[in-house]
């Protein structure tokens, strides 16, 4: 099994794999040129970073993520300035998703243990965010967390554990407080 595929399994993996290491520099490549201003197209360098064209997106700069092609997004995604995808494992996002600025989706993580850390072990977990969801300015969303539709995380929480559809949650670590439609 290639160090990608134990990655993308969420299991331990080197990340100086020289494969993931030349996929890192070109994500690097693309978002640098991405954030310049006056540079190419923000459509086509999105879609060179993903790997696809989706409708209607629209990501402030400046953005940066790991690799850009674990990275799926929906229809009508906002995404305002200074956002973090860290997209060493699938990172899905639904349709008319909306993020405010400094919104973090954090897949990748490191062992407890200080031996394997030193070791330079990770592993990462998907993350999942439905269809409707609203993420406030300064969210962290940490490693297999998922996020149930029509759901709104207020700004500055920390989401360590799944939320289910339809709720407001707020907070650290991030809990629903109510439905939505209350």
């Amino acid at each position: 099994m290639s160090e990608k595929e134990k990655m993308i399994d969420g299991e331990y993996y080197d990340p100086e794999d020289p494969t993931l290491k030349h996929l890192r520099e070109n994500a690097e490549k693309l978002m640098d040129e991405y954030n310049r201003p006056g540079g190419k197209d923000a459509a086509q360098l999105l879609e060179m970073l993903m790997g696809y064209r989706a409708d209607g997106i629209s990501i402030r700069k400046p953005f940066y993520c790991d690799y850009g092609i674990n990275i799926k997004v929906g229809r009508n995604f906002y995404a305002n300035y200074n956002c973090v995808f860290l997209d060493v494992a699938p990172i899905h996002i639904g349709d008319d998703v909306f993020f405010g600025p400094g919104v973090s989706l954090i897949t990748v993580n490191h062992p407890l243990d200080p031996e394997e850390r030193r070791a330079g072990k990770e592993y990462a977990l998907p993350i999942t965010i439905g269809d409707n969801v609203w993420i406030g300015a300064d969210v962290t969303v940490n490693p297999g967390v998922k996020i149930g539709e029509n759901t709104v995380i207020g700004s500055g929480s920390v989401v360590v554990k799944d939320i289910p559809a339809g709720k407001v949650a707020v907070g650290n670590p991030c809990r629903p407080v109510k439905n939505v439609d209350e």
